[in-house]
């Protein structure tokens, strides 16, 4: 069965894939293109759950009625801002999204900050012909002062993870798919489909 991913971000479609692949579940994760492409969607949601279901539905509303629609709404939180910039980190300097001008913004924002304590969390909402379920998973860490690493995307070079003493942006991607908050979802995820 076709998973459509609603996402135009290569880095989740692979890691999804990945994750599928490694359970031997015969599930196909194909990209929004394949069926004209992401749609426009105002992420108006407060919360990572209530962003992935309008993600997730609003591509369900352009492909094959039998297929089954899988979102991703992730950030990091950050303690010491009250969890900012959580549900906007992927805007959080402003449109166009930029990677590198989110992390000037919260290194800036955080400049003589002790308390450094935050998360990545993850929500991956699934929605088909009666199914509309979501998967929570979240890795704590520490925020650096500096970036460290030239791999992962977003805040990753800024992230120490609880497990690592080295950044999502300088682990292996084998390394990181073992201890990430979207692989703590899919996980779950995984499990649900096994079960489905």
């Amino acid at each position: 069965m076709k998973i459509f991913l609603a996402s135009g971000n290569v880095n989740k479609l692979n890691e999804l894939r990945d994750a599928l692949e490694a359970s031997n579940l015969v599930f196909d994760i194909v990209s929004a293109d394949e069926i004209g492409g992401m749609p426009d969607v105002e992420e108006s949601g407060r919360t990572f759950e209530e962003n992935a279901l309008l993600k997730a539905n609003a591509l369900r509303m352009q492909g094959p009625a039998e297929a089954l629609y899988l979102a991703d709404d992730s950030g990091l939180e950050v303690d010491f801002l009250d969890g900012k910039p959580g549900v906007i980190s992927a805007r959080y300097a402003g449109e166009p999204c930029d990677d590198e001008a989110n992390n000037d913004k919260l290194l800036r924002e955080m400049e003589g900050v002790a308390e450094r304590k935050c998360r990545f969390r993850c929500v991956l909402a699934l929605v088909g012909n009666g199914i509309k379920v979501t998967f929570s998973g979240s890795c704590e860490g520490l925020l650096l002062m500096e970036r460290r690493g030239a791999g992962g995307f977003g805040y990753d070079p800024l992230f120490l993870p609880e497990e690592s003493k080295n950044t999502f942006a300088e682990i292996s991607k084998e390394d990181k798919a073992l201890i990430s908050h979207r692989a703590r979802a899919l996980a779950k995820l995984v499990d649900y489909l096994s079960e489905t």
